[in-house]
């Protein structure tokens, strides 16, 4: 899928010594003074807005931040010497960049009281507007009421129960089928029919994509039509994105993404090309041994005889029980008088798997 860019975020990093929230390029807190750690995570807020100010912007795309090897001063992108103690930089540890922060949320006008006042501040604030107290972490609230949590093992119980009962059912089903009743038999009744095509060479309708339309077609109408998804834009596609998410820059700042794919349409094509065609099936039947083949008569040059079919079909009566075989030639059909006696093999499951004249 293609990486679709939304836009830049400022993340936020919360003091190990006082626990203050501090926007994510302060290098030193807010609430205690303390420099920022190298090993702190970065963190999404509750909400966000995205960064419309034109520096800020330049920052969040100038890379990671890069600690100092000799004092851990946190120093910004293409910088060459610390800020805090002028050490050289070329040896600096840059942040680790990539990690998926969380599912971006912008600002919905959703607030939480101040701890220390009780004044209503937004969501995306880290202290409060009236008194400047820090403020505790927020989640932005759902959507809707979380349901009922349901036990996961009833599904994992239906489906082992129903797992073993398709095993069980197989089972039988081989049993049965290796089963094995030789019986006695008698011809009860006999059936044929024979088929044969009449082609006709014309125009045939037929629907293809554009590119793949033989060059001698005629009658050619299109229309747009969606024919595959792929990870890269195209002239004619729908873009298909999926939730916004935040992914740690490793300078503060987060970019926010989308993984998009794109639904491709192309011009789907109804158009007619000379070819011989079945137009007719002529059909004779029977209840016989004397099968024949239906009379054919073609109308002119653009027609010929097609392909030619012929099935058999043998009742056979044995006990009470009634069975049908059916002969692949009409040689092996031609043996199953009416009345004459067989010995039949016959599966656990009622199919007959082997005809034999009686001894």
């Amino acid at each position: 899928m293609a990486k679709k860019r939304v836009g830049y975020v400022k993340l936020i990093w919360t003091c190990p010594r006082c626990q203050t929230r501090n926007p994510g390029p302060n290098k030193f807190c807010n609430g205690c003074g303390a420099p920022q750690p190298e090993e702190v995570q970065f963190e999404q807020p509750a909400e966000a807005e995205l960064i419309k100010d034109a520096d800020e912007l330049a920052r969040a795309k100038a890379g990671a931040d890069i600690h100092c090897p000799y004092c851990g001063g946190r120093n910004s992108a293409g910088v060459k010497f610390c800020g805090a103690c002028g050490g050289d930089l070329t040896q600096g540890k840059a942040r680790p960049t990539g990690r998926v922060v969380g599912a971006y949320r912008a600002p919905s006008g959703a607030t939480r009281a101040c701890p220390a006042c009780g004044t209503a501040n937004p969501l995306t604030s880290l202290k409060c507007s009236n008194c400047g107290s820090a403020l505790p972490a927020g989640e932005a609230p759902s959507a809707a009421a979380p349901g009922r949590a349901r036990s996961s093992k009833t599904p994992l119980l239906i489906g082992g129960v129903a797992a073993a009962l398709c095993v069980v059912a197989a089972s039988i089903l081989v049993f049965l089928s290796l089963q094995r009743d030789e019986r006695s038999a008698v011809v009860e009744a006999v059936a044929w029919e024979r088929t044969v095509e009449i082609e006709r060479f014309g125009p045939i309708q037929h629907e293809d994509w554009q590119d793949e339309v033989p060059s001698d077609a005629g009658a050619v109408s299109c229309e747009l039509e969606y024919r595959t998804t792929q990870p890269d834009p195209a002239p004619v596609a729908t873009e298909v994105c999926g939730t916004p998410y935040t992914v740690d820059e490793g300078s503060g700042f987060g970019e926010v993404v989308q993984d998009c794919s794109y639904r491709v349409y192309e011009q789907m094509c109804t158009y007619t090309v000379n070819e011989w065609a079945v137009v007719e099936t002529r059909r004779a039947s029977g209840s016989d041994l004397d099968p024949e083949w239906p009379e054919v008569r073609l109308a002119g040059a653009d027609e010929r005889r097609g392909a030619e079919g012929e099935t058999y079909d043998v009742t056979l009566r044995s006990d009470g029980d009634v069975f049908t075989y059916e002969p692949s030639t009409a040689a092996e059909f031609a043996a199953f008088a009416v009345g004459s006696q067989w010995t039949v093999t016959v599966s656990g499951l009622g199919a007959i798997v082997a005809v034999e004249p009686a001894r």
